[in-house]
């Protein structure tokens, strides 16, 4: 049985799709080799870039592909504290995805469950909902997460607001993306109570909440996991972008993003690897995760076939 499953996958229109798309295998490649590079960088990396202990001032502003004052080699340069730039990066990588998946998540949660109650009760209450939404789509996603990042740090007292950072950053990020993946859902949810299953489902006395996430929920997920990992793409942007603009996770956590930051003061006076090696990865990891979600979307597409 698992075989045949199997074999009836491998034939699929998506893996045809897959096979067939070489810019989609090798984004694919790229993200995957990103994501293991960060989900293992402790045991990847060559340094602990955060422990005081392991730094010496004395390699501050190595070249890459070159050896230091203590004779450490650095495939990729260190900055100026000394930390080894690939040991950075990979750790960086970790708060970057960390702070995208989280915050995409939050924002498919959250807008999947308006849009699905949206769709299926109508009235009133889908007035209110689509009309937030539809404000919301009105302002850049990163200007909401600013205002939303500012609100929270201002609620949270300061002794906390290191500890609470990261996650504060996820819910902003969130708060400002689930308008898209409400708007999908709200959208396939009034198409599919229409449907005789659903009808019956009413009928039969089934409880509204059952018939949402057992019968309507999965015929609505293909729009969803298309916005999801296009969603994610931005998510890391926008956290990249904020990081970058010092209101993003903290000093002791860096991403992507600060890294970018704390290199651009080099920039000018001839250290550009401290800078151009986090932004190729930022750019690398944004643009593969992209490429994926139009593959995605042209996969599940049956116009498109």
């Amino acid at each position: 049985m698992e075989t045949s499953r199997w074999k009836t996958f491998l034939k699929s229109d998506i893996v045809w799709s897959y096979r067939h798309s070489p810019v989609t295998i090798v984004a694919s490649i790229v993200a995957l080799l990103l994501i293991l590079m960060a989900v293992f960088a402790p045991l990847l990396a060559p340094y602990n870039p955060f422990n005081p202990a392991t730094l010496n001032l004395m390699d501050g502003f190595t070249p890459p592909n070159s050896s230091s004052f203590s004779g450490k080699y650095f495939a990729l340069g260190t900055d100026s504290q000394g930390r080894d730039m690939l040991s950075t990066i990979m750790y960086g990588s970790r708060v970057s995805l960390f702070v995208g998946f989280m915050a995409t998540l939050f924002a498919m949660v959250m807008g999947v469950g308006l849009g699905l109650v949206s769709g299926y009760v109508g009235g009133v209450v889908d007035a209110i909902i689509m009309r937030v939404a539809d404000v919301q789509l009105s302002f850049p996603a990163i200007l909401i997460a600013l205002l939303i990042f500012g609100v929270a740090r201002g609620i949270i007292p300061p002794n906390q607001q290191e500890g609470a950072a990261v996650w504060v950053l996820i819910v902003a990020i969130g708060l400002a993306n689930w308008a898209q993946f409400a708007r999908t859902v709200r959208g396939a949810t009034m198409v599919e109570r229409q449907k005789d299953y659903v009808s019956a489902a009413r009928l039969l006395g089934v409880n509204p909440i059952i018939i949402l996430l057992r019968h309507v929920l999965p015929n609505v997920l293909g729009p969803v996991l298309v916005i999801g990992t296009i969603s994610l793409a931005l998510a890391i942007i926008e956290e990249a972008t904020l990081s970058y603009l010092g209101v993003g996770v903290p000093p002791t956590q860096p991403s992507l993003g600060t890294l970018i930051r704390i290199g651009q003061q080099f920039m000018f006076s001839g250290e550009w690897w401290i800078i151009l090696f986090p932004a190729i990865t930022l750019i690398l990891l944004a643009l593969s995760v992209n490429l994926l979600g139009d593959w995605l979307r042209d996969a599940l597409n049956p116009k498109l076939r």
